[in-house]
């Protein structure tokens, strides 16, 4: 069903800091800039990274989901590099197949530009154009800016569990769950399985 959207896209942006930025899905051609982008990650914040990105299996998964019935990632390029991503998980069936899980990182060098703020709202509304009601992300507690760019759309914490996620290095972290109810549209609300 994300597929027929593809056809919203590139969207291209003016910041207010004076940077074009384009907005389209993940394609085969993209794995080197998917790949370099996680490598400027730092340190501390590749412990919450999962090890698919390293090893290439997470950039196939998205890429192989052609009609993008469970992934639909999203990347922001400014000047040709990749400074942004955000995906829009979905259950194809279920009882949570009404609640898409979204999830985003940005480039040290580009994040507090309003990148972020886009990317969001752009899912928000495919969500909603594909009869999503709801949306969630986890989050560890030390993404504060994250965190409060998700809270100005209209996302809220749900759950916060002090020490209940571990990085890779077995230390402990806030659990923060984020979730947001949004108006699907009623032509694409689902009636069942």
């Amino acid at each position: 069903m994300l597929d027929v959207l593809k056809d919203q896209f590139p969207v291209r942006l003016d910041l207010p800091s004076g940077i074009s930025c384009a907005i389209r899905p993940i394609s085969d051609e993209d794995e080197a800039a998917f790949r370099a982008f996680h490598e400027v990650i730092p340190e501390e914040e590749q412990l919450f990274i999962r090890s698919q990105i390293k090893d290439g299996s997470l950039f196939n998964e998205w890429v192989t989901d052609r009609q993008n019935v469970q992934h639909f990632a999203l990347l922001a390029f400014v000047d040709g590099k990749l400074v942004a991503m955000g995906s829009l998980h979905q259950r194809p069936g279920g009882w949570k197949r009404h609640i898409g899980r979204v999830y985003f990182l940005t480039h040290p060098d580009y994040r507090g530009l309003g990148i972020l703020d886009h990317l969001l709202e752009i899912l928000v509304k495919i969500s909603t154009q594909i009869g999503l009601t709801k949306l969630e992300s986890e989050l560890n507690g030390e993404r504060k800016v994250a965190i409060e760019s998700m809270g100005a759309i209209g996302f809220r914490e749900l759950v916060r569990l002090p020490n209940y996620i571990r990085d890779m290095k077995a230390e402990s972290h806030d659990y923060v769950l984020m979730g947001m109810n949004l108006f699907a549209d009623f032509e694409n609300l689902g009636a069942g399985d």
